[in-house]
């Protein structure tokens, strides 16, 4: 039995919607599989949640290189950074300069676009819409699709839902 398989086994009937949506997240052949299991890696890193992220990083490594795993991971962690300052700046209208290292985003050991969509994911699961709108603007000149960039975003609401019902299971009294 796949590691997804054994999470999906975890989410309690009363969130049998969120059931069905990861079956149609996996089974999803809209994205390249790099594309794909990297937004589910990095947008599983978001949410915290050690047994989705374990799920999500087994069935990463059948399907994608060492190289781009480690880009996957560093756009969850990039972008935990910069959603945090970035919502910051915006809700004080700060105009400094950040001082943050970046560099990742420069040179991400996975294609370009992939880890700005990867980005655009974490960042919707973060909530920050200056983040959100700049990996979006990035995404359409690089020419991405909107069907691609919708596409991410619905791979993080389910990812993020997936999280939450484990969460629930896991608080039900026995």
């Amino acid at each position: 039995m796949s590691s997804i398989e054994q999470l999906h086994e975890k989410i309690p009937d009363c969130a049998k919607d969120v059931r069905l949506n990861l079956t149609s997240l996996v089974a999803d052949e809209t994205l390249s599989p790099q594309r794909q299991y990297g937004l589910m890696l990095a947008t599983a890193i978001a949410t915290r949640n050690a047994a989705l992220i374990a799920a999500m990083e087994s069935a990463a490594a059948a399907v994608m290189t060492p190289e781009a795993i480690a880009a996957a991971k560093s756009a969850a962690s990039v972008m935990a950074m910069n959603n945090f300052y970035y919502r910051f700046v915006h809700l004080v209208s700060n105009t400094m300069q950040p001082r943050l290292r970046m560099n990742v985003i420069g040179n991400p050991g996975a294609d370009k676009s992939d880890f700005e969509l990867w980005s655009l994911a974490v960042s919707a699961i973060n909530g920050c819409g200056a983040c959100i709108d700049a990996h979006e603007k990035t995404l359409r000149a690089a020419g991405v699709s909107s069907e691609a960039i919708q596409t991410a975003v619905r791979f993080a609401a389910i990812v993020q839902s997936v999280a939450v019902a484990i969460e629930a299971a896991g608080s039900t009294p026995p």
